[in-house]
């Protein structure tokens, strides 16, 4: 062959492979895009996690609120953990019979408006619709929140709890009769309250009852002892 046509023969065959040289180029290009969209993919994450080297799935940092005058604390999620609520049988009784208990305080404290004649009874029964009424709210919300039912119990068998016939007594009362009764069936109620609260307080295990039930018991024991000064008075 002449050198002439061995020239030619070179030149045909690279036009030739022009065409394979890019469709391989392309090729190559479109993997290195669809790895490196995957890897990004998996390195994120959904909702701004992360994964590390070692395959584990890293979640956003959360931030804890510290102590009242210390500012916040950001920690890794994996060092948070948030405890279920806990809660047994004892807690659920106290919270269900105590709603109804403090009902009827407050139902009972509301008669001295227009039948007491001592101001000071008057006012004392005030404080007792304003801080039962609160705590009522307090014990509803804490049965909502566990998907608990309100009641189920024998409310006449509670400590303190006055009878029907009794309170129709006491809303009949007028005067002096008014107060004496009120004080008496008020403090016989409060006793039965610091009587439950001592029970929760020595076999429940939620905190937020502790707190309410400690909080009870010492508040109406104070109020016991009004109640006699009252008598006194």
């Amino acid at each position: 062959m002449s050198r002439l046509s061995l020239g030619r023969h070179r030149r045909l065959l690279a036009l030739a492979l022009i065409p394979v040289v890019v469709v391989v180029a392309v090729v190559v290009l479109r993997t290195t895009a669809t790895t490196s969209a995957t890897t990004d993919d998996a390195a994120t994450g959904p909702a701004g996690t992360s994964t590390g080297a070692d395959g584990t799935t890293n979640a956003p940092p959360v931030i804890l609120p510290g102590r009242p005058g210390e500012p916040a604390e950001l920690r890794p999620a994996t060092d948070v953990t948030i405890d279920p609520p806990q809660y047994n049988a004892l807690d659920t009784w106290y919270v269900q019979m105590m709603i109804p208990h403090h009902t009827q305080a407050v139902q009972m404290a509301a008669l001295a408006a227009d039948r007491s004649a001592d101001p000071g009874v008057r006012a004392f029964a005030d404080r007792i619709r304003a801080g039962q009424t609160a705590e009522i709210t307090v014990l509803r919300q804490w049965l909502r929140d566990r998907r608990l039912p309100a009641g189920g119990h024998d409310h006449d068998t509670m400590p303190g709890m006055q009878t029907e016939q009794a309170v129709r007594e006491l809303a009949a009362a007028r005067g002096a009769e008014f107060d004496q009764l009120f004080v008496a069936m008020m403090t016989d109620h409060h006793q039965g309250a610091v009587e439950m609260s001592d029970r929760v307080l020595t076999g429940g295990i939620d905190v937020t009852i502790e707190e309410l039930a400690t909080s009870i018991a010492a508040e109406q024991a104070v109020e016991i002892n009004r109640m006699r000064d009252l008598l006194d008075s």
